[in-house]
């Protein structure tokens, strides 16, 4: 006789039993449904406003300006979005401990200014600050 008879007297079964896998499967399947929507929401945060002073530097930084009309300025000189991550490296590459201000208007898009922030970090330039407004008091 051959294998079909041990499996009908109780010998030993080869195979896997899928059944509790598929289940296991179906129920985490259910919670990552559920939970899916609820990490793509965000949180609102109320971030806190701040009176503090300039920071004193020893060297003079390098100050990037992004006008609302999304026109990029590094220092003094107009630069072009897709070659201002070149025209950096050309310009300041060498002393890439030398701070990094942004200067940004209000109005320019977010995805812009982390799009030059992350250039910026590219190019090898780790002190990055931003320049803001100081808010005023009510008196």
């Amino acid at each position: 006789m051959g294998l079909n008879s041990s499996k009908t007297r109780g010998g030993l079964v080869s195979e896997i039993n899928v059944t509790p896998l598929v289940d296991v499967m179906l129920v985490l399947l259910i919670v990552f449904m559920v939970t899916a929507p609820m990490m793509n929401q965000g949180l609102e945060v109320d971030l806190p406003e701040t009176t503090a002073k300039s920071l004193n530097q020893e060297e003079d930084p390098i100050i990037v300006t992004l006008d609302k009309d999304g026109k990029i300025m590094l220092g003094k000189i107009a630069v072009n979005q897709a070659l201002f991550r070149q025209q950096l490296e050309n310009s300041y590459g060498k002393n890439t401990d030398q701070p990094i201000f942004l200067k940004a208007d209000r109005e320019v898009a977010y995805g812009m200014v982390v799009t030059i922030m992350a250039d910026i970090k590219a190019a090898g330039f780790d002190k990055l600050g931003m320049i803001t407004q100081p808010k005023e008091e009510a008196q």
